[in-house]
């Protein structure tokens, strides 16, 4: 769902994921790509692009955070 919202409007999608900085810059980034993407319709995708990859990041670094604390809670499994 995160990452509909991330493709359909990426400022909103990135505040939800708890990431106000890239939200800005990503609204930022947004600007100059519209006007550029009259030229060269590629850079549409480009504030997209960022917001999906950014969501997909920040997911990612909360499940290894989690299963580190999962592996110092409980110890290292044997081998």
């Amino acid at each position: 769902m995160i990452y509909i919202l991330a493709a359909l409007l990426p400022p909103l999608g990135l505040l939800v994921n708890g990431q106000p900085i890239s939200a800005l810059i990503n609204l930022i980034m947004i600007v100059p790509c519209i006007l550029l993407g009259l030229i060269f319709p590629l850079l549409f995708l480009v504030p997209s692009a960022h917001a999906v990859i950014a969501v997909h990041m920040k997911r990612t670094d909360r499940r290894q955070r989690q299963v580190l604390e999962a592996i110092q809670r409980s110890g290292v499994p044997p081998a």
